[in-house]
């Protein structure tokens, strides 16, 4: 079992810059690929970004592509997000998760799942 404990979000306006980050715990962090989803209301989760295990392959999402950026501190056990240049319609609950075998943005194969943490992006 793989624990994921997110922080960061909150209230930022459009234009702003926000960090999450996902702690890790339970297993060998750097044997897991790392994603980051978000959920707007009454939307599907859907994928954002995502790296492997080693942090040498990053995914984007077309609509965050040259805003958001993800890495990973192995030493840390964390992933981060950093977004910058925020939206209003970034505005979702921002899930981390983790698998150990697939690189890539299909939510279901991502075995682990942080509890979701809120950003807002004010007009």
């Amino acid at each position: 079992q793989v624990q994921l404990v997110q922080s960061g979000g909150g209230l930022v306006q459009a234009g702003g810059s926000l960090r999450l980050s996902c702690a890790a715990s339970g297993r060998t962090f750097s044997n897991y690929n790392m994603g980051w989803f978000r959920q707007a209301p009454g939307k599907e989760r859907e994928f954002v970004a995502a790296i492997t295990w080693s942090g040498r392959s990053t995914y984007y999402a077309d609509s965050v592509k040259g805003r958001y950026t993800i890495s990973r501190d192995n030493a840390k056990n964390t992933v981060y997000l950093q977004m910058n240049s925020l939206k209003p319609e970034d505005t979702a609950v921002y899930y981390c998760a983790a698998n150990a075998r697939y690189e890539g943005m299909i939510r279901d194969e991502y075995d682990y799942w942080g509890q979701g943490t809120q950003v807002t992006v004010s007009s």
